[in-house]
């Protein structure tokens, strides 16, 4: 019931913004930008938060969407979502066969391991000239539409990409609250003790392994066809620990908290503009002071202590303390 009250306030807000202030630039243009990061951030927590896998390569996922979607429209003259499933269908297909491997290895191993494969899908991007157009990147990329309605403003792709977000924040709840979710935080806690429990941890980890890169694939797809063009640059290293960051900050095992992290690590560097050159050292300086103190994250810190506060202010009022040998009444 919290979880669905959350996600009532979370479309209440992505409804009023635009309302409240139509032409703010903040509104129609930053949050388009934020609402994917979240979409990126929620199915990232599912792997980092809840399955305590680490992932420094979440970014070659979002870049294999957003390339399958800009090669197969502008090449092979494929309609955006057919595009958009094909580009899922391919993330899923990779993100399935290398999790067996890359999966075994825990801890540094595993970062090491995922970030090598985002190092090579990034190397793949700017090799293959002839299809993805090199470090020049793939431009061209035709915009969606829906029963007619095209996609073609700022405002209107806030309302698809906060609608996506929505939806993908809506499934994350689902997950986490099934017996697919139990077994996540079982196997974070203690893989041996997870299999005691009877968990098949290698299906558990390869399934949300495959999940939190299918999130990646669409917000990839998206991510170009809102551009119309795509480089290499884009999904790189940096950005993969951008989103490492938007979830530590928000709070890792916090599906609101990916979010709250996403909004804010967006709206940061339009607010800090000056800092531009110093954006991967803010960053780093961001996560270090988080896993130092508050390592449960920035929004699970601040929840905590607003139901501190409340339940303080509702707490009864202590009784009076009554010297010894002295009357009640007198007292009073």
């Amino acid at each position: 019931m919290k979880r669905l009250r959350g996600l009532f306030l979370l479309t209440l807000l992505v409804v009023i913004l635009p309302l409240l202030f139509p032409d703010n630039y903040y509104v129609t243009v930053v949050a388009v930008s934020a609402a994917l990061h979240a979409i990126l951030a929620v199915g990232l927590n599912l792997l980092m938060g809840y399955a305590g896998l680490i992932s420094l390569g979440h970014a070659a996922f979002f870049g294999i969407g957003a390339y399958t979607s800009g090669i197969v429209t502008t090449r092979f003259g494929l309609d955006p979502w057919s595009a958009m499933a094909a580009g899922m269908l391919l993330t899923g297909t990779i993100a399935f066969v290398m999790a067996r491997p890359i999966l075994r290895l825990k801890g540094h191993y595993l970062a090491m391991a995922t970030l090598g494969l985002g190092i090579i899908v990034q190397i793949v991007l700017v090799q293959t000239e002839e299809l993805t157009g090199g470090p020049d990147g793939l431009g061209g990329i035709p915009p969606l539409s829906l029963f007619g309605w095209e996609v073609d403003s700022d405002l209107r792709w806030y309302m698809l990409m906060s609608a996506v977000m929505l939806l993908v924040v809506w499934l994350a709840l689902n997950i986490i609250d099934s017996r697919s979710g139990r077994a996540l935080r079982a196997l974070h806690g203690s893989e041996v003790a997870a299999e005691m429990m009877g968990i098949d941890t290698t299906v558990t980890k390869t399934g949300v392994f495959v999940v939190a890169a299918l999130s990646a694939s669409l917000a990839g797809s998206l991510f170009a066809h809102q551009q119309a063009f795509i480089s290499p640059d884009s999904f790189n290293f940096f950005f993969s620990i951008e989103l490492v960051t938007m979830v530590v900050l928000g709070g890792m095992a916090s599906t609101f908290g990916a979010v709250f992290g996403a909004f804010v690590l967006t709206f940061l560097p339009e607010l800090l503009v000056i800092f531009e050159d110093y954006e991967v050292m803010i960053f780093g300086a961001i996560l270090m002071l988080m896993m130092i103190f508050l390592p449960q994250g920035l929004f699970v810190g601040l929840r905590d202590l607003l139901r501190r506060l409340l339940q303080q202010q509702r707490a009864p009022a202590p009784a009076p303390v009554v010297p010894a040998g002295e009357d009640k009444h007198d007292a009073a």
